[in-house]
């Protein structure tokens, strides 16, 4: 794959307008010229530099037809390598330790709700990945056309959120683990190891789309490698038959409920930029294989990763060395489990820790671009520049936070995940309903009078939310639903988002206008007839 060499069209979401005042016979009209800042002189030559080195400069303007790889040199292995290496990170072993450390479930009970909450998770990531090759435009982008040009400004900021959320957690794993095989004599801090996968990350995402789908194209191998190598190390100490803990049955059951809604939260954020990654692809793309093989890639690096993570938090309460170890972090516990394995052991570590470079690639790559939708005055901004700003913050972030993992991982990724669950419900509907005949047209992705206003969009948004806070059930806050389960409450919200039942109804036809209105999400939109 060549990366583009084009330089980025300052003015993308401006339509470019044309003179066409007649031209004199013997002279050349020349269009007056505005000066041009200091501050977009530095931009352009910012710009030239990128070029010089081979460096993306793409934001999101739109991938056109003509500017796409053949389909022979990505083709649909590379889809599923993609998401297997993003996934098989250390984050998700981390992840699926809070099944029995947190919830005090079983490792059968554990391991049932981590793969299949992330199975029902990874459903909506593959289906926004085939929306890359199809439309040319950045997930966010897409958000236009479902939530309307200003409501969709709304999705882009939690979904910054979100991707330096889970950047800052991925910085702080790998820190820990650094520090925790680094020699006594010469010990390295969590922080200096965050500092050190932020720099890495950066490094990669700089050069855009071409070397993230070459890096990550290799990098799942030796991390396949030294996480079998932990399971064969380690997989005598599970603990597989103590039974999950409560006082009673509601309890447990409430236990099950939340770990599974975390799990599928875990794997639905995915979502908010799943077609980022393949906007290159030709338009011609067919949308099933797209869909199986990111379902499959997603589905068997989470299992794989939480199940193991489980499995070494089963065996804490019998083992005094992992416990301790736990208490110091969770990357520690890794650590520990490969003590056997001596210097070796301690090697494997470190490629567990920058392994998870690969899972702060995407994440970094696509916060690069969505601060460029949040308006023109950002899309002036080269990506690299943001793609720099978003690593500075979350590396800043991991530093302050790196001794609440576990809490942050317990309160974010939860309630990240309900607002992927609304935002994904109501892009459903736009495509099955309201743009089943009409279809998208993805040339108009910069022309606000071309996108809806958003106003029934953002209704529906903020009635999800008010069932998804009435369901939560988070340590600083547990909904009247939620408190219904159990001891400590339940996180039913996900329940909620799947059982709501939206009914449309699309007969209304007056003076020339359809009004289209939604019972169940209180979405109401009009559009002039044709």
């Amino acid at each position: 794959m060549d990366v583009e060499k084009g330089r980025v069209d300052l003015s993308s979401d401006h339509q470019h307008v044309t003179d066409s005042r007649p031209l004199d016979s013997g002279h050349h009209y020349e269009p007056p010229q505005r000066p041009v800042s200091s501050f977009r002189q530095c931009l352009q030559r910012l710009e030239g530099q990128m070029v010089a080195y081979n460096l993306e400069t793409r934001g999101i303007k739109r991938v056109e037809a003509e500017e796409r790889h053949d389909l022979k040199s990505l083709g649909y292995a590379q889809v599923a390598i993609l998401w297997f290496s993003v996934n098989l990170a250390a984050n998700n072993i981390t992840l699926g330790m809070l099944g029995p450390a947190v919830y005090y479930l079983s490792f059968r009970d554990a391991a049932l709700c981590a793969v299949f909450g992330v199975i029902l998770g990874c459903l909506p990531v593959a289906a926004i990945a085939t929306f890359g090759p199809i439309s040319g435009n950045r997930t966010m982008i897409l958000t236009r056309y479902t939530m309307g040009y200003y409501p969709s400004k709304l999705i882009v900021i939690l979904e910054l959120i979100t991707l330096l959320g889970y950047a800052l957690i991925d910085t702080v794993v790998a820190g820990q683990i650094l520090s925790a095989v680094s020699p006594s004599s010469h010990p390295l801090t969590i922080v200096v190891g965050i500092v050190i996968v932020a720099i890495v990350t950066w490094a990669i995402t700089t050069f855009g789309y071409s070397i993230f789908h070459y890096y990550e194209r290799y990098a799942w191998a030796p991390q396949l490698v030294v996480l079998c190598i932990l399971a064969g190390v380690a997989g005598p100490s599970f603990d597989l038959t103590t039974p999950s803990q409560g006082s009673n049955a509601a309890t447990i059951a409430g236990d099950r409920l939340s770990f599974f809604s975390l799990c599928f939260s875990a794997a639905v954020t995915y979502a908010g930029g799943a077609a980022d990654y393949f906007v290159y692809y030709p338009s011609h793309t067919p949308r099933l294989p797209i869909f199986a093989v990111t379902l499959l890639g997603l589905t068997l690096s989470f299992t794989f990763a939480l199940i193991l993570g489980i499995g070494l938090a089963s065996g804490l309460p019998n083992h005094a060395a992992w416990n301790s170890a736990y208490g110091v972090s969770q990357g520690a516990l890794i650590v520990e489990a490969y003590q056997p394995l001596g210097a070796f052991g301690s090697f494997c570590g470190v490629v567990v820790a920058l392994g998870l470079v690969a899972n702060l690639i995407p994440t970094t790559y696509s916060s690069g671009v969505d601060f460029q939708v949040l308006g023109r005055v950002f899309a002036r901004v080269p990506r690299v520049v943001w793609n720099t700003v978003g690593v500075v913050i979350y590396t800043v972030c991991a530093a302050v936070g790196r001794d609440h993992l576990a809490q942050i991982f317990t309160n974010f990724l939860a309630l990240m995940g309900y607002w992927v669950s609304i935002w994904f419900a109501i892009c459903v509907e736009e495509v099955l309903i309201f743009r089943r005949r009409r279809g998208f047209d993805w040339e108009a992705w910069a022309e606000k009078k071309k996108h809806p206003l958003g106003v029934a969009a953002l209704i529906a948004f903020l009635i999800g939310w008010v069932g998804a806070i009435l369901c939560m059930a988070q340590v600083w806050y547990i909904g009247p639903i939620a408190k219904l389960v159990g001891d400590y409450g339940a996180d039913v919200s996900l329940a909620f988002l799947l059982t709501r039942v939206e009914s449309s109804l699309l007969t209304l036809d007056l003076d020339g206008k359809l009004r289209r209105l939604c019972v169940g999400g209180a979405r109401l939109s009009a559009i002039e007839m044709a």
